[in-house]
């Protein structure tokens, strides 16, 4: 047995026809084009690839997308009341900030200053808070983006055991919410857990986002295991994931490649919830 290997590029132009399609109906009921301003701090070469992706992205489907940039030690207080201006203009219909940023900034301060309405990340604790008590309005892009993949896929999530490697407030927390609301059974991993295997080799669909390269090799997953690979990391080879495919690739049923896979649905993902951002704009009005 040799795993399928998930085309995400395929499943993200899917996404990106049907946005463009409803992108120009939207502009000519409202006659005005969605804006969406993505604030950057400092500088990060895979930040800086993903914004140059998305960018491109928000052109093709006729989102306009604007930048803002910031040196890195701006202050916070700069941030946040640029934020709040964006929140107060009718003209941004989505607030997009690239992250990680500087240490100095917190991170959860800046979520929590963006519009619900406007947040097209999703990290808004009003927004995460929905989505955990199964009110899925803004949901985060990347774990977005992997329910998406499950879906196209046809695979059924009620009752199955998933693994996620990742307790992050960006992948690991809203994503185990959402399987959650499905009836999965899910288990979360992490930096400080024993025995990463003992769990993994249980999952039906494991799913790991550690940026850790090789991290998953054929004895951590079960066969004809799910493998969703979220790691991005960067190597002289390229960009790799945190799975090595060679190792898992004769074991495992179906297998999301890096790049090629999690990564463009995340921004199609991104793209439509850009779309919601500018209903909630436009359609209060």
């Amino acid at each position: 047995m040799t795993a399928t290997m998930v085309n995400g590029r395929e499943i993200a132009k899917e996404i990106r026809n049907k946005i463009t399609l409803e992108v120009s109906q939207l502009k000519k009921k409202y006659h005005t084009e969605p804006s969406i301003t993505t604030i950057t701090i400092g500088r990060d070469p895979s930040s800086e690839l993903y914004l140059k992706l998305r960018t491109a992205a928000c052109n093709e489907v006729g989102i306009f997308p604007k930048i803002l940039h910031f040196e890195a030690d701006v202050p916070e207080k700069t941030i946040l009341q640029t934020i709040q201006s964006l929140n107060d203009d009718p003209a941004v219909h989505g607030i997009f900030i690239q992250y990680p940023v500087p240490s100095h900034l917190s991170s959860n301060k800046l979520m929590r200053t963006v519009s619900a309405l406007k947040d097209v990340e999703g990290f808004n604790p009003e927004n995460m808070g929905r989505t955990l008590i199964g009110d899925e309005f803004l949901v985060s892009c990347t774990p977005l983006s992997v329910l998406t993949i499950l879906d196209h896929e046809h695979i059924v999530l009620k009752g199955k055991d998933i693994v996620i490697v990742n307790h992050s407030n960006v992948v690991g927390k809203p994503l185990a919410a959402l399987l959650l609301n499905r009836n999965a059974t899910v288990t979360i991993c992490h930096v400080f857990t024993k025995d990463l295997k003992s769990y993994s080799c249980k999952a039906d669909i494991l799913i790991t986002g550690a940026g850790v390269k090789n991290l998953i090799t054929k004895d951590h997953i079960k066969n004809k295991a799910i493998v969703i690979d979220v790691g991005i990391i960067k190597t002289k080879d390229g960009v790799r994931g945190d799975v090595d495919v060679e190792s898992v690739l004769e074991k495992a049923a179906l297998l999301t490649p890096v790049p090629g896979g999690v990564g463009p649905v995340t921004i199609a993902c991104a793209l439509s919830n850009m779309v919601k951002t500018y209903r909630n704009c436009v359609e209060k009005e």
